[in-house]
């Protein structure tokens, strides 16, 4: 069990009683606890280093764009811990080296799994990949997301999406641009 379980199921349980629930009736009863090991899960990305998952391999004769679409997400959104979910679209262009392809969503996982706002998650997911051992010439990220903290609180509007990008390299400008924008966008 980890340490900070217990704590965190303590003030779980401070805050049931401000609300005013009983946190020992039947059905809270275990809550404080599930809510803590719910937490370590939603925030597990900050124990893992980005640059480690990006296992890569040298490919010398492949040099146009790879694209990993539609990647699910869950992420806490930082001002609410509301969920945000959706999908994200990662592509780069190689150089001379390229990365497991499983491991663009673990990727995305990772900084998904941090309280996280969603225009820093996709900055973050490009930079990490840009900055990374394979060197690309080139990386996009594309981020669609729906954000509860608007849909069920707030301004209680349902079903819209929020969304991101982040270019880096030869993506950024022109036919590269386009070309991933156009993929990215496609379904």
């Amino acid at each position: 069990m980890n340490t900070s379980r217990p704590t965190i199921a303590g003030a779980v349980r401070r805050i049931l009683t401000e609300v005013g629930e009983n946190p020992e009736r039947d059905g809270l009863k275990d809550t404080p606890m599930r809510v803590a090991k719910a937490l370590q899960e939603f925030t597990s990305g900050y124990t893992i280093d980005p640059a480690k998952l990006l296992t890569t391999f040298e490919e010398t004769e492949y040099d146009e764009m790879v694209i990993v679409k539609d990647i699910p997400i869950y992420s806490k959104c930082e001002h609410h811990l509301e969920t945000f979910f959706g999908t994200v679209t990662i592509g780069y262009i190689p150089q001379g080296r390229v990365v497991g392809l499983s491991k663009l969503s673990r990727l995305a996982d990772v900084y998904a799994k941090r309280l996280q706002v969603q225009e820093r998650l996709t900055h973050q997911i490009a930079d990490a990949l840009f900055t990374s051992e394979i060197k690309p010439r080139g990386v996009g990220v594309l981020v669609s997301c729906r954000h509860m903290c608007m849909e069920a609180r707030g301004i209680c509007k349902q079903g819209h999406h929020t969304i991101t990008s982040a270019l880096r390299g030869v993506i950024k400008e022109g036919m590269p641009r386009a070309e991933f924008l156009k993929l990215a966008g496609e379904k």
